[in-house]
């Protein structure tokens, strides 16, 4: 039975070459942030001061050529009896067929605290940033013309991110409200690659230009499972694009919103983890678009989510 843990992370690893991740959830990535992350368990002990170091890796393709591949190292400070801080920092690298880039992506930073407890459940609440680690202005090689969002290591804005959830033995119920703060310094422009061979492959492209994206809210609902050293969980993800994006025009030069940028992008969730001891685990967990908005300027489309993590509890 020794050997059955190392079987299983063989499995989960291999399952990641077949299904795509976006950035944690088809988003901005605010939905894996404090109390809106998956797969949390709910505890009626007092916590003490714990650290839980997490590595995620993904691997997906888009829905035009690019491929993402991320590792995501994620810190959690446990501070005193009810508060807990986040820190995420992926590296992410890109390929497709208008160039390749690399690069450390948006870092999210989280504070999460404890407003009530009972014996039945906990609620948490959280408030945090995203920090852009490049303008999204990457270029192709050759020509140094800016590539799509698609190809973009870095969403290039500030965003503050807010959150709450309700945790009991079986369920989590969660919401979160993303807002971008400032326009990012992309340039993709479909008329700077005239000379691409396949002009209508370029114009797949939503342009973005100095995009500003609109707000996002999230609800998430998961129904959890949990054993001796197994656990598993279903769940929706309904995200909701409540204001359009702003792009600038390159024709005219005047910024204008964008329609069809705002709907729903709701996605079904399942995830499984193993408990190797009390200080480590492995966690999979799957996601399937079935709604998407209909222009994504800012890229953030896939149809299937996999992210495989190891965490330690120090």
């Amino acid at each position: 039975m020794k050997t059955f843990p190392f079987f299983l992370l063989f499995i989960l690893l291999g399952f990641t070459t077949h299904f795509g991740y976006s950035q944690g959830c088809s988003d901005a990535g605010f939905c894996t942030m404090g109390a809106m992350k998956p797969d949390q368990q709910y505890s009626k002990r007092i916590p003490l001061k714990l650290r839980t170091f997490g590595v995620s890796y993904y691997q997906g393709k888009s829905t035009l050529t690019p491929v993402i591949r991320s590792v995501t190292f994620d810190l959690d400070f446990k501070l005193g009896n009810k508060g807990a801080f986040q820190v995420k920092v992926p590296y992410m690298w890109v390929e497709g067929s208008l160039g390749n880039t690399a690069g450390v992506s948006d870092i999210s930073l989280s504070y999460t605290r404890n407003v009530y407890r009972n014996y039945n459940f906990d609620i948490n609440v959280t408030v945090g940033a995203k920090i852009p680690t490049n303008n999204s202005n990457l270029e192709d090689g050759d020509r140094g013309r800016d590539l799509p969002m698609y190809y973009q290591t870095s969403l290039g804005s500030y965003d503050i991110v807010l959150g709450a959830s309700l945790i009991s033995k079986n369920w989590l119920f969660a919401v979160g409200y993303q807002q971008a703060l400032n326009r990012n310094q992309n340039r993709f422009a479909w008329g700077e690659w005239g000379d691409y061979p396949f002009p209508s492959y370029i114009r797949e492209y939503d342009m973005g230009m100095n995009l500003q994206r609109g707000t996002d809210v999230m609800l998430r609902v998961e129904r959890n499972f949990r054993f001796s050293r197994f656990n598993f969980n279903i769940g929706v993800l309904p995200i909701y694009r409540i204001t359009k994006d702003e792009v600038m025009n390159p024709m005219t030069g005047q910024r204008v919103k964008l329609d069809n940028t705002t709907g729903l992008a709701l996605s079904a969730l399942a995830g499984v983890g193993y408990s190797f001891n009390v200080s480590s685990s492995l966690k999979l967990m799957y996601g399937y678009k079935f709604t998407d908005r209909e222009v994504n300027p800012d890229g953030l489309t896939r149809d299937n989510v996999l992210t495989v993590s190891y965490l330690l509890n120090f």
